[in-house]
């Protein structure tokens, strides 16, 4: 039996690729126009490079401007990357940062207004329609999946019901008494749901009406969709976004579930070698960049995402033109995602160099506990502290928690071990053991 498609945008999201390209060129030149002329860091890197905008004729030309890196976010924080004056910022967004400093967005109106078309495309890419109940369980505030998936459902005409995360008993109860059809939240905290329904006793189709979750702002795996499914028999679909280049909406599965189509009307992809940085043919496998073509606040050139993947050029069953990328299959750098938040151990090791008594060996462990990521941190404490009294340790822990948890924004179990304790390499140090992946396989 064939598979139901709905399209949102069916102007731009089944334009005629020679259409698309001339569309993509068109927004390119104006947005490297845009950048050279107001904002400097753009402008010193063109400058150094030799590039000028007259230089753009054609899309190949991309390949000559400079990338864009977590670098130069951080180097410019918070504002100084932004293309508009703080007058037209209606809105901040940010997340987290390589040093406890975060990544920070701002947005126009015009860029909600894309922002809500690119989330309703999305929504849409799992049948969304008017007539469904949304639950909203991504978190609201500076994360941007909260407030990203709300104006997407808003823009359908879907009833939002935008109860955040957490809660996992308020979660079913809702879900159960206001009808609800589509989910959207994180994938470990839908299976995490998935079994507390079975748990409960509630039967699919008869309990509970929810056939479609919309799951992003972690990695997850094909077996993790598939115990999802079984579940609860639901449609779990993938969706894909930085808050860099918007938040969600960035591309999206459809129901054919054979990659994620990539709104490149507003976002141009390429893959590069991520160690020669050059581009890669369409269908191999590299280093995931994006330009925003259409963003007015905060535009991103050739920014590098660190996730790896690969672009399908093939045309997908469900009409989209749009050019597809496969599931992220791993990243460049030492990033974690626990729970949505990015962990980077650059930020944990920020930490632990200020608070006297603490040695700069630590070890960083991540596991799973039923369907929820946790994060440990072993630290070697000095000779003398840890045969001190176990008040003065507690102490020491308490601060030490504090302060990881105020950078990370997530809660951290806390392991103070004597020196020596960590396993020395005479090569790179070890500094993280991921569990999850046992789970995975």
């Amino acid at each position: 039996m064939a598979k139901k498609h709905l399209i949102w945008n069916e102007r731009y999201e089944c334009m005629p690729d020679s259409k698309k390209k001339e569309l993509q060129l068109e927004r390119l030149k104006l947005l490297v126009s845009r950048v050279y002329d107001k904002v400097a860091p753009y402008k010193a890197k063109m400058d150094a490079a030799g590039i000028a905008p007259k230089d753009i004729k054609k899309l190949e030309d991309i390949a000559k401007l400079p990338f864009t890196t977590k670098e130069d976010l951080a180097a410019n924080y918070p504002f100084g990357m932004f293309a508009v004056p703080m007058k037209k910022i209606i809105r901040i967004h940010s997340s987290s940062g390589t040093t406890g400093k975060p990544k920070v967005a701002g947005y126009t109106k015009n860029d909600i207004k894309m922002w809500a078309d690119v989330m309703a495309r999305t929504l849409t890419c799992g049948n969304t329609t008017k007539n469904d109940v949304v639950q909203n369980a991504y978190g609201y505030g500076l994360f941007t999946g909260g407030l990203g998936a709300h104006y997407g459902v808003e823009k359908i005409g879907a009833t939002v019901v935008p109860i955040s995360g957490g809660n996992t008993k308020r979660q079913i109860l809702v879900m159960k008494d206001f009808g609800v059809t589509k989910m959207c939240c994180t994938p470990s905290y839908c299976l995490f749901l998935s079994e507390a329904l079975r748990e409960a006793g509630l039967e699919p189709g008869r309990d509970i009406k929810l056939n479609t979750a919309f799951l992003g702002a972690e990695p997850w795996t094909r077996e993790l969709r598939e115990q999802v499914e079984k579940n609860i028999s639901i449609d779990a679909i993938d969706i894909y976004g930085l808050t860099e280049v918007i938040g969600p909406g960035v591309s999206s599965e459809c129901m054919e579930k054979v990659g994620l189509h990539i709104f490149d009307d507003n976002f141009y992809p390429e893959v590069v070698d991520p160690d020669t940085q050059q581009p890669l043919p369409l269908g191999e496998k590299g280093e995931l960049v994006f330009t925003t073509l259409t963003k007015e606040a905060f535009p991103v050139v050739r920014y590098r995402t660190r996730d790896i993947t690969r672009l399908i050029p093939e045309k997908c069953a469900c009409g989209r033109t749009h050019i597809r990328m496969e599931r992220l299959t791993g990243r460049t750098d030492d990033m974690l995602i626990i729970r949505g938040v990015n962990v980077y151990p650059s930020q944990i090791e920020s930490v632990i160099v200020q608070i006297p008594g603490l040695e700069p060996h630590y070890q960083i462990l991540v596991d799973r506990q039923g369907a929820m990521d946790m994060l440990e941190v072993w630290i070697e404490v000095s000779p003398g502290i840890f045969t001190d009294n176990i008040k003065g340790l507690e102490k020491l822990e308490k601060r030490i928690r504090g302060e990881m948890e105020s950078v990370l924004g997530i809660g951290v179990k806390l392991k103070l071990v004597e020196p020596k304790a960590i396993q020395r390499s005479e090569g790179k140090a070890q500094r993280i053991i991921d569990r999850r992946t046992v789970y995975d396989k």
